[in-house]
């Protein structure tokens, strides 16, 4: 096992498509971080497999900003939301519902999964780098909330896009043998919602553009969870070598 980096930021996404809620801490449960995308709206009627309402269909959707009023929490109970013009509710309220209905043009409803609604992996994570070099590239400031990470990370060797040779690794976060991990499955191949400006929600096909000529629509990867813990801000994260196991 050896050094790659250190946690820079930890993201979690309550309700699916809606702004992330930063943490300095957060516990990583078999189905990735707790509390992360376990609500959405679903389109009613919707039969095309992917009924979720998402930024995709309603751009400002990614403006709504959900907390839990108990970090730790897990369930719907203080689950609040930020709206883009800050007024505050409950997520279960039919106020919320009916405006972003209103918004969308066709009914929602709040779904709840235990599991969470995932569309590739539990955990998404992509370094400083990554998004350093994509911005180059792009000749223009991109928010790293663009790309929607669980794990934001500082890589030791400072190359972007080298959490890529990471797949089929395991990550290991902290020190200890009861530190969580995470097993690289696969790159994250990336959709229009990296052309999203997470404060306006102005489209920019620049972004996606750019990560298309240059990383083959990649950036960034998709991890499972091989062992839980808490993951902290600041942690030493460590990878095992091609021939290295990691321990249970």
């Amino acid at each position: 096992m050896h050094v790659v980096g250190r946690v820079q930021r930890i993201y979690r996404y309550p309700v699916k498509s809606m702004a992330a809620e930063p943490l300095a801490r957060c516990s990583l449960g078999w189905n990735g971080l707790e509390g992360d995308r376990r609500f959405a709206f679903s389109r009613v009627g919707n039969a095309s497999g992917f009924p979720w309402l998402t930024g995709r269909n309603l751009r400002n959707l990614i403006r709504y900003r959900p907390y839990f009023t108990e970090p730790e929490a897990q369930s719907g109970t203080g689950l609040r939301v930020i709206t883009p013009d800050g007024e505050e509710v409950e997520l279960s309220s039919p106020e919320l519902r009916d405006q972003i209905a209103a918004a969308y043009g066709g009914d929602v409803e709040l779904i709840h999964v235990d599991r969470g609604i995932f569309d590739e992996a539990h955990v998404s994570v992509i370094s400083t780098d990554s998004i350093d070099a994509v911005q180059k590239e792009a000749s223009t400031f991109l928010d790293e909330r663009r790309f929607r990470p669980n794990l934001l990370i500082a890589t030791r060797d400072s190359a972007p896009f080298s959490e890529e040779e990471w797949v089929g690794r395991v990550l290991t976060f902290g020190e200890g043998s009861d530190a969580p991990s995470v097993s690289v499955t696969h790159r994250d191949k990336r959709c229009v919602m990296i052309n999203l400006d997470p404060e306006t929600a102005e489209a920019d096909a620049t972004v996606l553009k750019t990560v298309v000529r240059v990383r083959s629509s990649c950036a960034g990867v998709y991890g499972a969870v091989v062992r839980t813990g808490v993951i902290e801000e600041g942690s030493l994260i460590f990878c095992n070598g091609p021939d290295e196991s990691v321990s249970d």
